[in-house]
């Protein structure tokens, strides 16, 4: 990824771009047969000598096609003819986050592996679900983790349809009305860099375009966070139902030599934080004056090679995170007894109905319970059984057959089979 915005790949596009568009001119026999081999051969760049003529100049472009013409000679009049630098600086932009989004897909579908992996090997693993952080009724952490695998594949749907969105090159002079070059010349280019001409520009391709690709990186950054901070819930002392991998030899405070962090999740979190604000900085580049102005110019310097690079980084440290979790089942069933059975309340509180209650009087009775049971640290099912009440209602066999952990499972192979498509790979 890094390659990818380096000097060398940069300027290699825009030569690439340059000798397209020379292609495409003497194909319409506006530059002659010779000085198109000559460009072709000796056209080339010295990236010392272009920074050498920037500082004189001080026009990133004008400095490249001094360095340019310098290796080529003569025939270095036919290069850049007609265009402007928004033509070359904008279509090669779109290659390179076109070259981006292919490690970035890449990244994703070795994430959605793993969760795949996770979501199968702890299918059936019972643990508590949590609302407000306090216990509701059970789930599976193979649940979790499949939840997690289809807001990825969300995720990767995203970032494919932005990809689309952003491979869009411009070739149309410096306002973007063809006044000086052929249109058929920026189909020639477009058509061999694998991208789309805008149907319409103005000085640049318009930066909507950018504000959704970058928006839906931090939409998958935001998603990354979404998960770590569950991980980071889950490693709490008091809850300890996973936690990262803690390498041997490894240490997590200066000060106490206990602590096992969860740094990783952690320091994902704090990046998704700074993936948010390229995000937001894309969309204020969407207002530019008239044509165009250059206030977008210095921020997409920072933000696309920053934010390709930096999802590129949080996406395979959770994915090592994920793969690497270590994770406690007897830790979540311990955790899920805690409450002593309230965990069924809702299963009482349903068959209380069926056997003829009202809501209104089936939920007031299972909840005077479960309150006892709360405030007294009594068992809840032990509490109904020797409630007249609740067993003028129900019998012993309706008491056993609701406070049974089977029940909440029913579902879980219909759940997987939708988001999975039957594919039980990794079970």
């Amino acid at each position: 990824m890094t390659y990818i915005w380096s000097p060398e790949n940069r300027f290699q596009k825009w030569l690439d771009i340059e000798i397209l568009a020379c292609e495409a001119l003497a194909a319409q026999g506006k530059i002659p047969a010779w000085s198109l081999n000559t460009i072709r051969e000796k056209a080339g760049f010295d990236i010392q000598r272009i920074d050498e003529i920037e500082k004189t100049v001080k026009h990133d472009v004008i400095a490249f096609l001094t360095s340019v013409s310098e290796k080529v000679g003569e025939d270095a009049r036919y290069i850049h003819m007609g265009l402007t630098s928004s033509d070359i600086l904008d279509t090669s932009l779109a290659v390179l986050l076109k070259e981006a989004s292919e490690l970035l897909i890449a990244d994703m579908d070795d994430l959605l592996d793993v969760l795949r992996d996770k979501a199968f090997e702890y299918k059936d693993t019972i643990m508590i679900g949590r609302s407000h952080g306090v216990h509701a009724e059970p789930v599976t952490f193979g649940l979790k983790m499949a939840l997690w695998y289809q807001e990825m594949k969300r995720n990767r749907a995203r970032l494919v349809s932005s990809r689309k969105t952003i491979s869009c090159g411009k070739i149309a002079g410096a306002v973007g009305t063809f006044s000086f070059i052929d249109p058929g010349v920026e189909e020639y280019v477009c058509e061999r860099l694998g991208l789309k001409p805008a149907p319409i520009s103005t000085q640049i391709v318009q930066r909507d375009r950018h504000a959704e690709y970058f928006s839906t990186l931090a939409i998958i950054a935001s998603s990354v966070e979404k998960f770590s901070t569950e991980i980071r819930h889950l490693q709490r002392t008091e809850v300890r139902e996973a936690e990262e991998f803690f390498s041997p030899g490894q240490k997590g405070s200066s000060a106490m030599p206990h602590k096992r962090n969860p740094i990783l999740s952690e320091n994902l979190s704090g990046l998704a934080r700074l993936m948010r604000s390229y995000a937001l900085a894309a969309m204020e580049d969407v207002t530019l004056w008239h044509e165009r102005d250059i206030s977008h110019s210095s921020v997409e310097r920072i933000i696309a090679p920053d934010a390709t690079i930096l999802l590129d980084f949080m996406l395979s440290r959770f994915a090592g995170v994920v793969k690497n979790l270590l994770v406690y089942p007897e830790r979540m069933l311990a955790n899920l007894n805690m409450t002593r059975g309230l965990v069924f309340s809702q299963m009482v509180l349903l068959k209380c109905i069926e056997k003829g209650m009202s809501r209104e009087d089936s939920y007031e009775l299972v909840q005077r319970n479960a309150m006892k049971s709360w405030s007294e640290d009594l068992d809840f099912r032990q509490l109904l059984l020797e409630d007249k009440q609740v067993m003028s209602s129900l019998s012993r066999g309706d008491i056993d057959g609701v406070f049974r952990l089977e029940n909440f499972l029913g579902h879980v192979d219909f759940i997987f089979d939708r988001v999975f498509g039957g594919d039980n790979e990794g079970a």
